[in-house]
This record gives C-alpha cells, structure tokens and sequence, in this order.
C-alpha cells in the first residue's frame, strides 16, 4: 500500500533567505535519504517552485541517486508560461531536460482558476496531455485548482478523462467560504476522482497556532506535533491518495514520516478538535496568506508580498494596546531595505489574479503599510 505523505519540492532550505533559487542542496540530499529510507517515494515539483530552481534541484537530490522506478516524480504546466500552440511541447522538453526524470508519474495542468481554465483551452492543452500519456511519457494525467466547487464540477464533465485532482485541504479551510475545502472536495468524489493534496499545514499557518489551539490540541495529544494535525486531517478523508508536505528542516522530515509511517485516520473526537482549533483560528489570523510566492513573480515593485503578510500576522497575534512596539518592525525595516515597503505597491491587481487564497492583497497591503510604514 502506498503511504500517503508526499515530498514537496516548494519549500526547500535556502542558503540565502532573501534567494529562493539558493537551494541548500547538501541538506535537501539528507532530507531525500530520510524520506527515502522510511519508504515514501513521492516527490513534487513544478517550474516555479525556489525560483524556477525546484526542478533541476529534482536532478540533483533525488534523479541523478536513486533508481527511476524506486520514486514518484509530478511535476506541471501552468498556464503563465503558455501563449503559443508550441509552448506546451517546449516547456515539456525542458522539464524532461531539467529533471532528467526520463518520464513523468505524473502530469498536472497546474492551478486551474476561471482565469485561466480558457488559456488550457485555448491551446488544447487537456488533449496535448493525453497524447503526452499515449507516448509514454506521463503516467498519470490530472490537475492543480483553485476555484470554486462549480467551476471543479464543470471541468470534470468536460474532461472526464482526467485521472485524479490536486486541491488545498485542511481543516482551516475545511468550511471557508473562500477555499471551500470540503464542497471541492465533495465535487471530485462525486466524479470518482482521487485527489492529491496541497497545503495541508495551510503554508504553516497549522504549525504555528495561537496558544489556546495549541494547548487544545497538545491535551489530546501530547506527542504529536502540531503540524501532524493538518496533515492527519487531510490524510483521513476517504478519497485523499496523497498529501503534500513542504518540507524545509531533516526534523520536520522526520517528525512527518515518523506518524505517517502507520497512518491511522484521526477518531470522530479529533475531528471535532479540529474544528474548535479552527474556530480559534480564524478570529486570530489577519491574513489568510500560505506563502506560496505566486504573486510575486511579475510584480512590478518586486514586493516580498508573503512576508509582509507573514510578520503582520505575527504582530496581530500580539496584544499591541500593551506592548506598543514588537521585534517585527526591526524585521520589516530589514526586509525594505531588500524589497521595498508595503506601501510601495502600486495597485496594479497582478497579484490578485494569481492567488490562490484569493485574497484581496491589494487593500491587505495599505494595512500592513498603515502598520509598518507609519
């Protein structure tokens, strides 16, 4: 039986923090070996992913030191980079060029959103797929998305012969009226589509919770860490084949591996935690934000946009009408003098066409400006 943890090619330690193509190579080859050796063997990549670096870091950690058929390799196409009939082909090339990976296990059309639903169509990019499978080169076809449970329902009639769906689930997002986690996911069963999980720890916004969710969650289980509950959760609904976990630390391999070794779905009880934990949540995060990194490539300012949201949240955990003043104002002014300020964004919307958690980033900026900036 497949384990159901998956390796994340997304998040990978860096040697240069403001540099997301500075992969630390050595550590992720420790990290491969670990994961490796408790047996899981999935791996996802895709051509953006540590700053257009993940596929080629694919090569090297993983490709050029194991056996072909003692892995699982998915990587994508997103629909950025096609604006030509030629493109898919090309891009397909340098991914096979990059990864060295011979073939791909699987194949996705990579965040499919109503934006850019009509560009795969456009270039006819769900057939071009199946021929990819037809030559051998791509075992298993499906997509990334990002949308909502109608336009998931849509696709699916559509495009039936795509063979599972990848979507952002987790116990965060199991009911927001944004993600809608289980609508989505109800939509893929309904097709009798696997799906393949992304974001389980929603970016680590579930690693790191406000205290009364932690100590909720620690009370049931005391030796369990706290990212295990997000990756859990996914992991236990019926349909869910694989989860994926970006993974950054050799401790953060080992914590994931150690309690998906013997996977057990959570009990009816620690689901109900869940959502208590998730109610705790939701009236503490100001910003919804998983770091993904998508909307800053093409910005204009070149706006660090995660991590502006990243310590802003952090600030808005704290009791400010006390304190007056935290560490994270040093940090901001550490990371403008790299990228900017918040309130250097200029409202142009790339960034909100991109994002997965559709947030409204544009006015969420102000705020952090008004924050920081003032």
């Amino acid at each position: 039986m497949t384990k159901k943890l998956g390796f994340g090619l997304m998040r990978l330690p860096l040697l240069d923090e403001r540099d997301e193509a500075s992969i630390d190579i050595e550590t992720c080859k420790q990290m491969v070996d670990l994961f490796m050796s408790r047996g899981f063997t999935y791996f996802d990549t895709a051509i953006m992913y540590c700053g257009a670096a993940s596929q080629r870091a694919a090569k090297t950690i993983l490709v050029d030191r194991y056996p072909r058929d003692s892995f699982t390799l998915a990587t994508k196409l997103h629909s950025n980079f096609v604006h030509a009939p030629e493109d898919p082909e090309r891009i397909f090339r340098e991914q096979l060029e990059q990864t060295g990976a011979g073939y791909f296990d699987y194949y996705l059309l990579h965040g499919i959103k109503a934006n850019s639903y009509p560009i795969y169509e456009k270039y006819d990019c769900f057939n071009w797929l199946l021929e990819k499978q037809r030559q051998g080169l791509v075992r298993h076809v499906g997509f990334s998305f990002h949308d909502t449970p109608e336009l998931l329902d849509r696709i699916l009639r559509e495009h039936p012969e795509m063979e599972f769906v990848q979507m952002q689930l987790n116990y965060l997002d199991w009911e927001s009226e944004w993600i809608q986690s289980r609508a989505v996911y109800e939509t893929a069963v309904r097709h009798g589509k696997p799906v393949v999980v992304m974001e389980p720890v929603k970016g680590g916004t579930l690693a790191r919770l406000p205290a009364e969710a932690e100590s909720l969650l620690k009370a049931a289980e005391p030796d369990l860490s706290i990212p295990s509950w997000g990756i859990r959760f996914a992991a236990s609904q019926e349909h869910v084949f694989m989860v994926l976990s970006g993974m950054s630390t050799p401790e953060q391999v080992l914590d994931n591996t150690g309690y998906m070794q013997d996977f057990q779905p959570l009990s009816p009880e620690e689901i109900a935690l869940t959502r208590r934990a998730a109610e705790i949540i939701n009236r503490q995060v100001a910003v919804a934000c998983t770091g993904c990194s998508y909307c800053t490539d093409g910005c204009p300012m070149q706006l660090a946009i995660p991590k502006y949201f990243s310590l802003y949240n952090e600030d808005m955990r704290e009791n400010l009408a006390q304190k007056g003043w935290t560490a994270n104002y040093a940090n901001y002014a550490k990371l403008t003098a790299d990228h900017g300020r918040a309130g250097d964004c200029i409202g142009c919307g790339q960034c909100e066409g991109v994002c997965p958690q559709h947030l409204p980033i544009i006015s969420l900026m102000r705020q952090v400006s008004a924050h920081y900036d003032g």
